[in-house]
């Protein structure tokens, strides 16, 4: 990694894969400058296009792994909650290529922004599917360096990481993609991350979408501090969607994401978990889209613990509220 630090730093500033500091971390740390002239596009975008007129909702696409079957039920039963589909890579099991992804969201109606994570792929096969993307049609894509493969998850295969997420990004954007980068406020060196977030718009970023945070002050405070740095692009904040324990779970094993205690414990102890689960994100919602600079929220999570279809329809409305402001 050139451009660190990444979103996966502990709170005691060591590396999300072991106890060694994360060399971004330090107390003389500085955000590492993108040095080179930034790319200059105007990518074709329904997302970005949206979220230059009003609020805009961005839903995790949460599917079971090579099921084209389910691509498409789940991309149809969040038809009209939401303004585009984000497609996870993940560490912990494979899936189809992100440029099939792409086609088979396409076929069933949806908008998809598909993510490009630099751990199984080399800068050449980069470069293929950013080509292959742009056949598919893809609406946009999220550069991240990527989280290292979960222990256990195919041990005999070599991880690449030719790149890091704000290279990938550039190399996207010259490619005329509409691009995404990551950015996890909670995250130390908190102090380093809206300067950083600057720095990815200069290597070619489009949309900033934020990893979740504890309280919508801290986006806030985020958004405003890397405004006064020079951030022009629109910036969408995470919402964390859970309506049983193994959905809240999941959002809190992860370095660099906070969730509210508090919120949890109240969703989880409720007597109709699901239904608080919907109302509690609605309200997170709402307050971090009344918060000046943030154009959009990303329904982010498992949603429910009962299975993929079931998460997609809790997703679907919430989705569905927001937009008709309810």
């Amino acid at each position: 990694m050139t451009f660190g630090p990444c979103g996966g730093v502990r709170d005691d500033a060591s590396c999300e894969l072991d106890a060694r500091p994360c060399p971004f971390a330090g107390s003389d740390a500085q955000v590492v400058r993108w040095e080179q002239e930034p790319p200059s596009t105007s990518p074709a975008s329904a997302l970005l296009d949206a979220a230059r007129h009003g609020p805009v909702v961005l839903t995790d696409l949460t599917i079971p792994p090579y099921d084209p079957g389910g691509v498409a039920a789940i991309t149809e039963t969040l038809a009209g909650s939401c303004d585009a589909v984000l497609v996870g890579e993940h560490q912990n099991r494979p899936d189809f290529p992100p440029t099939l992804m792409a086609a088979l969201i396409a076929r069933a109606g949806g908008v998809a922004w598909v993510t490009l994570a630099c751990r199984d792929r080399n800068r050449l096969v980069l470069e293929q599917e950013l080509a292959g993307l742009a056949v598919a049609g893809v609406d946009g894509v999220l550069c991240v360096t990527g989280d290292v493969r979960a222990q256990g998850v195919r041990p005999g295969v070599t991880q690449v990481f030719d790149l890091d997420g704000t290279q990938l990004a550039a190399l996207a954007s010259r490619a005329g993609h509409a691009v995404a980068v990551a950015e996890a406020p909670s995250a130390v060196p908190r102090h380093l991350r809206p300067g950083r977030l600057v720095q990815k718009q200069h290597a070619g970023a489009h949309l900033a979408v934020l990893n979740h945070v504890g309280t919508a002050a801290e986006v806030a405070s985020f958004v405003d501090a890397s405004r006064r740095l020079g951030l022009t692009i629109p910036v969408i904040a995470a919402v964390a969607v859970y309506t049983d324990e193994r959905s809240a779970q999941v959002l809190q094993n992860f370095p660099g994401l906070h969730l509210d205690p508090d919120q949890v414990a109240q969703v989880l102890g409720a007597a109709d978990v699901r239904s608080a689960g919907i109302e509690m994100a609605l309200t997170q919602a709402r307050t971090l889209l009344a918060i000046d600079g943030v154009a959009g929220v990303n329904l982010s999570g498992l949603a429910c613990g009962d299975g993929a279809m079931s998460g997609a329809q809790v997703k679907a409305e919430i989705g569905h509220r927001i937009r008709e402001g309810r």
